[in-house]
């Protein structure tokens, strides 16, 4: 595993900011992700995979 963290870029769930690799500890962020902006919409890209698997009939646990 590389050492080179430059390109990563997490989201502070408690802050509600972007943060490089050197932010806050790991249990208030959601990431790694490949740019701030992609960083930015982590709780879209949260929503949306929660949505998907709502509607996964592998994942019918009703």
């Amino acid at each position: 595993m590389s050492d080179d963290h430059s390109n990563e870029w997490y989201y502070n769930v408690k802050t509600g900011k972007v943060e490089p690799y050197q932010g806050s500890k790991s249990a208030d962020r959601l990431g790694p992700y490949n740019s701030p902006e992609e960083a930015a919409r982590a709780l879209d890209k949260v929503q949306e995979r929660n949505e998907s698997w709502d509607n996964d009939p592998k994942w019918d646990d009703d």
